[in-house]
């Protein structure tokens, strides 16, 4: 899978609640991101499982600056981007 190279890209699923959090976090802020269903998309959940070890572990998400985030909390998606947590 190739990186891009000025957006975030969320690998994910559907029924994932930590998903739904991530993605909710970056639409209520405005942040543009890739989301990418590794449940319908066989090579992306090969990517995924092998950036992690063996595991498929959702959300895995990737950054422009190549720096990857695994199930990250609010704070955690926070001190990443520079914002402040609220």
């Amino acid at each position: 899978m190739a990186q891009s190279e000025s957006q975030i890209i969320v690998y994910g699923t559907t029924w994932c609640p930590d998903c739904t959090r991530a993605k909710r976090y970056f639409d209520q802020r405005g942040i543009p991101y890739q989301w990418i269903d590794v449940d319908r998309d066989a090579a992306a959940r090969e990517y995924i499982i092998k950036l992690n070890g063996g595991m498929r572990r959702v959300p895995t998400i990737l950054f422009p600056d190549g720096s990857i985030l695994v199930e990250p909390t609010n704070v955690q998606l926070a001190d990443k981007l520079g914002q402040t947590r609220a």
